[in-house]
């Protein structure tokens, strides 16, 4: 029997190259915005419209030296995964861009890849604690990750708005909120 984030199928974790992008922007996009996203539970569609990244943005993640982009492939050779981990400061990285296909979310793939990222933060970095930002309108996604370890800051960041790289907002009060989790466990 799996337990909860027990991966439902078989991945590999590999860091994404430039051949990759496209299929990580459609992944994270499929993920959180349109039509697509409600298969799953982690959609935006109903805050957001438009993209949730664009091709640009997933370059400057792999040339960036204090960032990974890190995918979880299955045996078919799909990227099922993606995070995003970067470096911030000596003792703490950043995870975003977090996505699991949506036919796949709850099936324990997404608590395994997020695993990987926290020890790959560890173990390349040294890093004592992990942080992201969550649009503070999703509770039942800032509560997966609060069931994973991470908790509320108490800071919150303002959210991009006129910047359609972000997408295009449908309400006017989204925030993200800072959540952080101290990383010893997962050494």
């Amino acid at each position: 029997m799996s337990t909860p984030d027990a991966p439902a199928r078989t991945v590999a974790y590999r860091d994404a190259t430039g051949a990759d992008v496209a299929a990580v922007v459609s992944l994270v996009d499929a993920a959180y915005r349109g039509e697509a996203s409600r298969a799953g539970w982690t959609t935006e569609a109903d805050l957001l419209d438009g993209q949730r990244t664009d091709t640009e943005a997933v370059a400057e993640i792999l040339a960036d030296p204090g960032s990974r982009l890190l995918l979880a492939v299955g045996t078919d050779g799909v990227i099922v995964g993606c995070c995003h981990v970067r470096r911030t400061d000596a003792t703490t990285a950043y995870l975003g861009s977090f996505a699991v296909r949506p036919g796949l979310q709850g099936a324990g793939t997404g608590g395994a890849l997020m695993r990987e990222a926290e020890r790959r933060a560890v173990a390349e970095w040294r890093s004592a604690q992990m942080e992201m930002t969550v649009i503070a309108q999703r509770p039942e996604l800032i509560g997966w990750y609060e069931r994973r370890g991470y908790v509320r800051t108490g800071e919150t960041r303002p959210f991009p708005y006129g910047d359609e790289r972000f997408g295009r907002p449908r309400r006017d009060d989204l925030v993200f909120v800072v959540l952080r989790k101290d990383l010893a466990t997962a050494r």
